[in-house]
């Protein structure tokens, strides 16, 4: 009789399926880990890189402030030397003065003595009107004048000059605020209440002040850019134009009170512009807010990354042309981290001054 063969559970077809599946287990267990660690080493990759740029700032702010007030010092010696000898020199010209009037009462012999003290009284006299007029050159003179409150001064590092001098001023729906959420909060007021924003009454008193420093004999223009460029001092138009008095600088500074914040921004295409204009500014002065939000043409998506918008930087910093000075005067927007970084190095390369002003300036 042929003998019973036994059932084994667990023969070699089961094992081989449990070593299978145990297998399986493992292998997708270690591909979630792998990514995981790639996302936290990119994570702290992106992190390391803010705070080494917040660092480099920091170090950078200090270095600039003890820069200026070095300068501000020497500044002040100067004045302090020029005040003293016009003292000194009126002092003189009194006695002399005194000494003149009781000269003139004696007798004619003593008249040759009396010419020659009038002589020395006019050497005097121009003396203390040059000097008077270094003190008012150094205090600058200009062709229109800026009202503030209180006789307040600034040291600023940021000097107004040049033969041809552009001001460039944004006037996207940013300057509205400082914080995103207020943008859009003010963005749906009335054209009133957005023009009352102390930002924007901010950027307004700014472009005052500019305009305000340019030189009488400098040729000038002040464009106003969003996602499109115009003029303040003849819309339309980008001539150079002459300074004949304050009634042209006065008519932009009020175009710009009348104007409403609005839209995007495109730094490229203002740059563009710039480079088109003939013969091309040596000196240019920009109010920003922040990096661009687009190119030459509208972006596709609603919002627009960082990355994204330092790209957009830097394609339109290309436009610009070759020796021309760029100063940028920034009042920095919430959320656009790299905005200050990036401007101050363009004002640095292109061998001006970047100034981030106090709320209560100009």
């Amino acid at each position: 009789m042929a003998r019973k063969r036994r059932f084994n559970v667990f023969s070699l077809s089961f094992l081989d399926i449990m070593s299978c599946g145990f297998g399986a287990v493992v292998l997708i267990f270690l591909i979630i880990n792998h990514a995981t660690e790639e996302t936290v080493q990119e994570t702290n990759r992106d992190i390391l890189a803010e705070l080494r740029m917040l660092d480099y700032q920091v170090l950078t702010g200090e270095k600039n402030l003890a820069e200026r007030r070095e300068k501000l010092d020497e500044q002040l010696r100067r004045l302090k030397e020029i005040q003293r000898q016009i003292a000194a020199l009126e002092s003189e010209v009194r006695e002399n003065t005194e000494s003149l009037a009781d000269l003139d009462a004696d007798t004619l012999a003593k008249i040759d003595s009396v010419e020659q003290l009038k002589s020395d009284l006019k050497v005097q006299e121009d003396e203390v009107k040059r000097l008077r007029a270094a003190q008012a050159e150094s205090e600058g003179q200009n062709v229109r004048e800026v009202v503030g409150e209180g006789d307040r001064q600034y040291l600023t590092g940021l000097k107004v000059g040049g033969k041809r001098i552009l001001i460039a001023i944004d006037v996207s729906a940013s300057m509205l605020d400082h914080s995103i959420v207020n943008v859009l909060r003010r963005r749906n007021m009335d054209d009133e209440r957005k023009r009352a924003a102390p930002k924007w009454r901010r950027t307004v008193a700014t472009t005052d002040w500019l305009a305000a420093q340019i030189p009488i004999d400098s040729q000038f223009q002040i464009l106003t850019y969003n996602t499109e460029v115009d003029s303040l001092v003849t819309p339309g138009q980008f001539d150079w134009q002459e300074i004949d008095g304050p009634n042209k600088l006065n008519s932009a500074v009020e175009r710009l009170r009348k104007r409403v914040p609005e839209g995007g921004t495109s730094l490229e295409n203002l740059l563009a512009r710039v480079a088109s204009m003939s013969p091309q500014p040596d000196n240019l002065y920009l109010v920003a807010d922040g990096l661009p939000t687009q190119g030459r043409n509208e972006p596709r998506a609603a919002t627009v990354s960082s990355r994204r918008r330092m790209e957009l930087f830097g394609r339109a910093v290309k436009q610009l042309p070759d020796n021309m000075t760029v100063n940028v005067i920034m009042f920095p927007m919430e959320g656009d981290p790299l905005a200050a970084a990036a401007y101050w190095n363009l004002a640095m390369v292109r061998g001006g001054a970047y100034l981030a002003p106090s709320r209560d300036w100009p």
